[in-house]
């Protein structure tokens, strides 16, 4: 089973597709488990994801109403989110061609990499807002993103996927 889809000829993405994933993923984050520290941003790894696979249709705009419905939704500063989306649908946008280029493993790398420095901003943002620095568990959460990548980019292209007897054609 390829994970990253490489192989394969992939017909065009349904924004129908896109839009029930972003569904999806803020309700994954809207689940009330704040308090585990493992649980990656979902709307932020299917947004990298959108952002590196289809460029022309999810962009910063999508990014920062996503984050601010982020942050509407689970209550913190406004802006937080949509700052931190931004910065990593500008990164996996800016990235997508050297991201794509990679096997899954290194693209999981990639991708914990942006999440790290989206995760790095929105902390920021909490402490000049004189939050407490919440500990360096925060890390874990881009860590597990990035473990679910291969996964979720499997998953996410699966309506793509063309039916294997019009593979040989």
């Amino acid at each position: 089973m390829d994970l990253s889809g490489s192989r394969q000829i992939l017909q065009p993405v349904r924004l129908s597709t896109i839009i029930a994933s972003f569904a999806i993923a803020l309700l994954l984050n809207f689940l009330p488990w704040r308090d585990l520290r493992v649980v990656p941003d979902f709307v932020g790894l299917v947004l990298v994801f959108w952002c590196v696979r289809q460029p022309r249709l999810v962009g910063l705009g999508v990014a920062w109403t996503l984050g601010l419905i982020t942050d509407a939704g689970n209550g913190v500063l406004l802006g937080q989110h949509a700052l931190a989306y931004s910065l990593a649908a500008f990164l996996g946008i800016w990235l997508s061609r050297r991201i794509l280029w990679f096997g899954a493993g290194l693209q999981a790398l990639h991708v914990g990499a942006i999440l790290l420095v989206a995760q790095g901003v929105s902390l920021l943002v909490r402490l000049a807002a004189g939050d407490e620095f919440p500990g360096w568990a925060i890390v874990a959460s881009p860590i597990a993103a990035a473990l679910l990548w291969p996964f979720v980019s499997w998953l996410l292209l699966l309506p793509q996927r063309r039916p294997a007897r019009e593979q040989t054609i």
